[in-house]
């Protein structure tokens, strides 16, 4: 009984030294992380994934359908190393955001924003997004009066309308159009990435198979609903109102041989808003973040000067 007395009394000190030790290790280290969170609550049950690296200047960034915010993985590692703080923000149905049902488009996706900027205190950001993140962030910017942020960048954006109306007659698509995408969508998704796989670039060799393969692995990430109801929000909305609210500048960057959100639309959002560049990009389809990498980065980065 007393070997047992003695034995447990041993056990118990070097536990509690062991403990000590812990604690003292983990007070004494230097944390390596920034402390940031990847996962951000929008609202009950819904987290956003967000990519929050760097330190300086923020850049906020929102992706294309049916991307993530790892599309612009080469934005990120150009402009954390001129000094920036990248935010990318993954939207809701999308990459590595959560996935909820309920209503997708263009009011939700704006709330999720001012959600994220308000609670990492963000001011005088650039906030920037690509084809349906473009036409996201122009209407949060009419939304919320440009709260959090100083500029605006649009990349391929989808707007100010997506389909032609009878006074908007710009652009590829019709709402019937997008219905048989959306039909696709819900019947061979498959079919529906290869398509627009096919008219994402300006040509064939403009965008590497490795590059294309890395952009099928983002967009298989997606929710089929998601995407599904992201393209009604892509089909029915229009922005032409939103566009003349925008006071802050405004870079737009376009590639003319874009299929996907014509180079007419660039030409109209140019005129609409006041303050604004527009930027051709002659080599690009709607790929051009990759299709001229270099152009891209660069024509982003003296913006952000």
């Amino acid at each position: 009984m007393k070997t047992n007395l003695k034995t447990i009394a041993a056990t118990s000190a070097t536990i509690f030294l062991l403990a000590v030790s812990t604690v003292f290790s983990q007070s004494q280290r230097k944390p390596a992380s920034l402390g940031r969170e990847e996962y951000i609550e929008v609202e009950k049950n819904v987290k956003l994934h967000v990519t929050d690296l760097g330190e300086g200047k923020p850049v906020v960034l929102i992706h294309g359908w049916p991307l993530s915010d790892a599309m612009y993985e080469y934005q990120y590692a150009e402009l954390i190393q001129k000094g920036y703080r990248v935010i990318g923000i993954t939207l809701r149905g999308f990459g590595l955001s959560d996935k909820p049902g309920g209503a997708y488009n263009y009011d939700v996706y704006a709330d999720d924003i001012k959600v994220i900027l308000d609670k990492l205190k963000i001011e005088g950001a650039t906030i920037g997004g690509f084809s349906m993140g473009g036409a996201t962030v122009i209407h949060y910017v009419a939304k919320y009066n440009a709260a959090h942020v100083s500029k605006l960048a649009l990349f391929g954006a989808a707007a100010p309308l997506w389909t032609k109306r009878a006074d908007f007659n710009y652009g590829f698509w019709t709402k019937e159009d997008v219905n048989g995408l959306i039909a696709l969508n819900n019947t061979n998704r498959p079919q529906l990435f290869e398509n627009f796989g096919k008219i994402f670039p300006a040509n064939e060799t403009s965008v590497s198979a490795g590059q294309a393969a890395w952009l099928g692995t983002i967009q298989a990430q997606a929710s089929p609903y998601a995407m599904g109801e992201s393209m009604k929000a892509l089909r029915d909305t229009d922005l032409r109102e939103d566009l003349k609210k925008i006071k802050i500048p405004t870079l737009i960057l376009h590639g003319t041989q874009d299929k996907i959100c014509s180079y007419e639309l660039a030409e109209q959002m140019h005129k609409s808003i006041a303050n604004s560049t527009l930027v051709p990009f002659e080599k690009s389809g709607h790929a051009l973040f990759i299709e001229e990498l270099p152009k891209f980065n660069a024509e982003l980065i003296k913006f952000l000067k």
